[in-house]
């Protein structure tokens, strides 16, 4: 048995793993996610801002601190969508090598490309789903960029498109809440998008679709009528899109203060969680005209797992 630690950084959070892993199968050992908005300003200014680095810095090395508590033998950090689009990468590259290289000599984070990461989400969403629901469409939304990545046993196409919460939030929602210009300006941006996505994926062969990471989760305690956040209850959960788009267009007519009261809202997402449901209409709307999809399923695990898996 192999014991490794996963690190999974976006745009929005930055995630932790541990875990034992034999014969192809994992056994969690400590999972943990924290808001650090290592994306704050990317998709205006090209760069990392001091702050947003320093936070992660400071989530890394509590990580890294976990990691030595339980004697991890191997480490994979990647890095998505905000550090595949900045200038000042390499501050960040130093930053995680001297955190994790503390860990386990010469670890440094990884900047993996879209179809990357639309594969190592996809090993780790489809693992204890029924084989006989394939294919599956499996939608990571993340802060920076969303991968919709089509497969049975193995992926058959992917995509990364350049939306996320974060971006779309910070480029067309400011206002408090959302004007219906901002609105109709965000869903063209997505709607271009995700065009752009399904001609790559043929969506229309999907049997179920699959979401994961905390959008999609976060939408799923909603719509389950939740009073906190239960990651047990949420990890397979079904949402018919009866219930989960009422909850998308509820969302995005709230303030920011509405949201934030929500009890399964976690308050690193208050200020774009109405992006990701909008992004999350449009998709409902796509699959189900185009696969005759009627609901979501949702999963806890993702990418973060993907990357454990990758080590075993």
């Amino acid at each position: 048995m192999n014991r490794v630690a996963a690190v999974d950084c976006g745009t929005n959070s930055i995630r932790l793993l541990i875990a034992d892993v034999a014969d192809g199968r994992l056994q969690d050992v400590h999972r943990e996610m924290r808001i650090v908005r290592l994306g704050q300003g990317v998709d205006a200014t090209g760069e990392f801002a001091p702050d947003a680095l320093s936070r992660t810095q400071s989530a890394l090395s509590a990580y890294a601190d976990f990691m030595r508590r339980h004697d991890v033998g191997a480490v994979r950090m990647v890095a998505t969508s905000a550090a595949r689009d900045v200038a000042n990468r390499e501050q960040f590259f130093a930053m995680t090598s001297e955190v994790l290289g503390a860990v386990v000599p010469g670890t440094v984070a990884e900047v993996i490309t879209g179809t990357e990461e639309a594969e190592l989400s996809f090993r780790g969403a489809v693992g204890e789903l029924d084989s006989a629901a394939a294919p599956f469409v499996v939608v990571d939304l993340g802060g920076g960029s969303t991968e919709v990545v089509l497969g049975s046993d193995d992926v058959v196409a992917g995509y990364s498109a350049d939306i996320g919460c974060v971006r779309l939030t910070e480029r067309c929602l400011r206002s408090d809440p959302p004007t219906e210009d901002e609105i109709d300006a965000a869903r063209s941006v997505v709607r271009d998008a995700l065009g752009e996505a399904l001609r790559v994926v043929p969506v229309e062969q999907a049997r179920t679709w699959v979401g994961v990471a905390g959008t999609m989760t976060t939408l799923a305690a909603l719509a389950h009528k939740m009073t906190t956040y239960d990651s047990d209850a949420i990890h397979l959960s079904r949402v018919g899109f009866d219930e989960l788009l009422p909850v998308c267009a509820e969302l995005l007519a709230m303030t920011r203060q509405q949201r934030a009261v929500l009890g399964p809202m976690h308050e690193g997402r208050v200020d774009v969680i109405g992006g990701g449901a909008l992004i999350v209409q449009e998709l409902a709307a796509l699959l189900g005209e185009r696969a005759g999809i009627s609901e979501l399923v949702v999963s806890e695990h993702d990418i973060l797992d993907g990357i454990a898996l990758s080590l075993g």
